[in-house]
């Protein structure tokens, strides 16, 4: 297992294939994607999991977090946040966040990540803002 960076165009099949499978491929390619990191999980030069991120100032949010279904349980996804969490050290960072589907909070408070209370939907799916403080 090998993570890289790499480039938003890489991220998008992983991205509609997981998280938004129904909805039109151009729905999973975000307008700030040419602004963002990306990192891919590579098992045998295969791109199995993904994650971008997005710094303003002093804040990282992580989005599109996903892992192929065959090889989702491995731990793959805990690596990349301990990558990126690692990364935001680096950058003297002083908040990561994120917006979690609500049923995924106990995978980010395994982080330390801390649920905020503010609960937002977006096409049926309930998410819910995770952050931590660096």
């Amino acid at each position: 297992m090998k993570i890289k960076g790499i480039e938003a165009s890489q991220t998008w099949q992983i991205r509609h294939e997981v998280m938004w499978p129904d909805m039109p491929f151009e729905f999973v390619q975000l307008e700030e994607d040419a602004l963002g990191l990306h990192f891919g999980v590579f098992e045998s030069e295969k791109l199995v999991s993904i994650i971008s991120c997005f710094i303003t100032n002093d804040e990282m949010q992580f989005r599109k977090l996903a892992t192929l279904e065959d090889f989702q349980g491995k731990g793959i996804a805990s690596k990349l946040i301990n990558h990126i969490l690692e990364l935001a050290k680096q950058k003297n960072l002083r908040k990561v966040w994120c917006n979690a589907r609500s049923n995924k909070k106990t995978f980010y408070e395994k982080f330390g990540m801390i649920d905020t209370g503010e609960i937002f939907s977006k096409e049926g799916q309930e998410f819910t803002i995770m952050e931590i403080l660096l």
